[in-house]
């Protein structure tokens, strides 16, 4: 089995509290709520939040190059905008200290620890599922006459 990046006992919180704020079935969605619902998405369900959300999470408090080093791919540019969007949604906390050369930290706060519990849930589908999403890619491929490399 894999290593998930978050504790097992917050997965089965996360779904807990998703079974008892779940809407009923046929019970309108409020736009509003639903509206957020994307625009959440469309800004922190993306690959370097993930990435960073997971580091903080597994790592605790970490400067701006501790975080560089655990996601090597990312660049400083990607970084740096990265945890400004994460900061603004209220999921971390940066603390400058005033010494120099400047020292600032960057920590989850409970917002941001609890949508990594929610996001936990994609990897346990991840896993419970990776053998049907290798087969129907592969099936896909052998269907589009795609070659590996």
């Amino acid at each position: 089995m894999s290593q998930l990046p978050f504790a097992w006992d917050e997965i089965a919180e996360a779904k807990r509290i998703r079974d008892e704020t779940a809407p009923p079935p046929n019970e309108e969605i409020d736009p509003k709520l639903e509206a957020l619902v994307t625009q959440i998405i469309g800004q922190v369900a993306d690959k370097w939040t993930m990435l960073v959300l997971e580091e903080l999470e597994e790592r605790g408090c970490l400067r701006f190059t501790q975080i560089a080093r655990g996601i090597p791919d990312i660049s400083q540019k990607m970084l740096t905008q990265t945890l400004r969007q994460m900061e603004r949604e209220g999921l971390l906390t940066r603390t400058v200290h005033p010494v120099v050369p400047p020292h600032v930290d960057y920590e989850l706060t409970d917002l941001g620890h609890s949508l990594g519990a929610a996001f936990c849930g994609v990897w346990l589908w991840a896993e419970e599922n990776m053998d049907r999403i290798e087969r129907a890619r592969a099936d896909f491929d052998a269907r589009a006459g795609v070659v590996k490399a």
